[in-house]
């Protein structure tokens, strides 16, 4: 028997890229076009950032929680759990995040200051958006199989810790734990799959970090 430092982390794989990958081709060709759906709710979420409305922080934080939803029951459950044991046990994970938008999200001042951290998070949430779906072309793969925010895991996960770098108020920190584990959990997979979007995954996780070391030395400084 080998021993387990011989071990890499395609030895743990469950399944082969081409299948990964065609079961993003198969998810987005169910799904159009609500891609056009998500992106137009990605451009008037920034919107709403950059010019607030008293009641945008309550429709930010609804909108995440569904599409955060929509993720669990139409990705892990519905499609991914196909090639991955592990994804039915993860989507109730993604159900809490939801929970936790509305129940904390709700509370929260999401607006765009012009803060180090702040600009962290919109340029987390630019790429998301924006070029997240273009790293399948760079890759060499179709556009069929790009993802898309509020319509694969991923780019949702990343938007999402780029917008609670933006928000302010108390427990903001708690909407962080399930997207920085999902990056991880993703970076994972694909650096096994030697996809050149890990290390976005990677990148999002550690950025993820300085908001939750700020929040900590605040509540440490406090009275």
């Amino acid at each position: 028997m080998p021993e387990w430092w011989t071990y890499s982390t395609e030895d743990f794989l469950l399944f082969s890229p081409r299948t990964y990958w065609r079961l993003i081709e198969r998810h987005n060709e169910a799904l159009w076009p609500a891609h056009a759906l998500t992106l137009l709710l990605g451009a008037a979420i920034l919107l709403w950032l950059v010019r607030p409305r008293p009641w945008s922080h309550r429709v930010i934080a609804g909108t995440l929680a569904v599409l955060w939803a929509w993720s669990a029951w139409s990705f892990l459950w519905e499609r991914y759990a196909t090639i991955n044991w592990a994804a039915p046990y993860v989507a109730p994970f993604f159900a809490l995040q939801a929970i936790l938008l509305v129940l904390v999200g709700g509370r929260l001042r999401w607006s765009l200051s012009w803060t180090g951290q702040a600009l962290a998070g919109l340029a987390l949430f630019l790429y998301a958006l924006a070029l997240h779906p273009l790293a399948a072309l760079l890759a060499g793969r179709p556009l069929r199989g790009a993802e898309v925010f509020g319509i694969t895991p991923d780019p949702t996960a990343i938007a999402t810790i780029g917008l609670v770098m933006m928000a302010n108020g108390r427990w903001a920190w708690s909407l962080l734990a399930v997207p920085m584990a999902w990056c991880l959990a993703s970076w994972a997979t694909l650096h096994s799959m030697e996809a050149p979007e890990q290390w976005a995954l990677l990148g999002a996780a550690l950025v993820a970090l300085l908001p939750v070391l700020r929040w900590r030395s605040v509540r440490d400084a406090g009275p």
